[in-house]
Parts: structure tokens; sequence; C-alpha cells
């Protein structure tokens, strides 16, 4: 849900403000690949195109998928993904799983806590292991890594950018958040050095915990 939905007809104002305020080069050149992908969903064949997409890089992330018919409680259950929904969830999951270590992959929801979607929340409760603030962190990370991994698909990673609250702050925080995280998925190795990130998966050779 956007915190503070942003006009239309001032969302290009807003987006120029944001990218003036990026110091860092990777930062720029990320944001311009995302920003020129589409701000609203797909819908339709062309939204299932995605999802298949989406589901095709998380198997080269070494994530199982439910079969077709089968549905979860959770998106992540610690060993299979929910492959019936949305481009966009597909990708943050497979985000949350190449930054997790082992034992929080064998977790539902990645020893997170609930998500938006996870039915069985009093399970997704007792699962949780990481502090808030670790939990923010890998949040950020997860939702950045996946934004990027829709614009190097060609996906709407503008939507996302706006759903996720990306410009949250933007007079203040948002765009040297956004470069910190950039960079975190820098060192951790899931961004490549010269090109923000490609359209596959590259899982890190470090651990976030």
């Amino acid at each position: 849900m956007i915190l503070t939905p942003i006009p239309r007809e001032h969302l290009a104002a807003a987006l120029d403000r944001f990218a003036e305020q990026l110091d860092d080069p990777a930062a720029r050149v990320a944001f311009a690949r995302l920003r020129v992908t589409a701000a609203e969903r797909a819908h339709g064949p062309a939204a299932e195109t995605h999802r298949r997409e989406a589901l095709a890089l998380a198997r080269r992330c070494g994530m199982a998928i439910h079969p077709a018919g089968v549905r979860s409680a959770f998106n992540w259950d610690g060993t299979a993904l929910d492959g019936a929904t949305e481009a966009y969830v597909i990708l943050h999951e497979a985000a949350h799983f190449v930054l997790a270590p082992p034992e929080r992959r064998r977790l539902v929801d990645f020893g997170l806590g609930p998500g938006p979607d996870t039915a069985e929340r009093a399970a997704a409760e007792r699962a949780t292991i990481l502090p808030i603030v670790e939990r923010d962190a890998d949040e950020a990370a997860a939702s950045l890594l996946g934004i990027l991994w829709e614009a190097a698909l060609g996906q709407p990673a503008l939507a996302s950018f706006l759903d996720q609250n990306w410009l949250e702050g933007i007079e203040r925080s948002a765009a040297p958040h956004f470069t910190a995280v950039l960079r975190r998925l820098r060192r951790l190795g899931v961004v490549e050095t010269a090109l923000p990130v490609s359209g596959e998966c590259q899982p890190s050779t470090r651990e976030m915990r």
C-alpha cells in the first residue's frame, strides 16, 4: 500500500526530484533503468507471461515451486514457493530466498514474520527469528532486488517502486535510502558491479542475517 499517493500528473516531477538527489553513479543508472518501465501492473496474457518469467527466475535461484493447483498458506512455506500469485510477488520472494542464509530458507516466510498474503499468520509469527530492525533491512533489500529484476525482465518495475514506498520521504531520506540499499546489494554480490542487475539469479556468496 502506498503510504503517500502521488497524483499521476505530479509523478514525473517527483521522479525528477528523486533522480536529482542520487549522487552515486550506480544508483543513478539503476533508477534510470526502472524509471522507463511501466507504472501500471500488466493484466491478462501479459501478466501471465510476466508470472512465467518470474517463476523461471525463481527456479534458477534454486527455489522449488508448488505444482499448479496446490495452494499454500504462505508465499514461501520453507520448502516451496506458491507460484499462483503475481510476478512481482514471486520476484520479491525469490529475492528473499537469495538473501537468506540456509537456516532461514527452511522457515515459513523466511523467519521474517507474516507477509501481506500469509494465511496462517500465527504460524509465521512463531517462526520469526529476526528482530524488527533486521527484518526491515531484509525487506528493503528484497524489495529493491525484486524491483531491479523486474526492470531487467522488462516488467513494470516502476509500479513496484511506487507501491513499495521508495518515494516516501522524497525530500529527506528516500534517495539516500535507495543508494544505501543498492550498495548493500552490491556488497552481497547479488547486483553486478558494472551493471545494476541482470535478468538472472545471482546468489550471494555472503550471508545476510
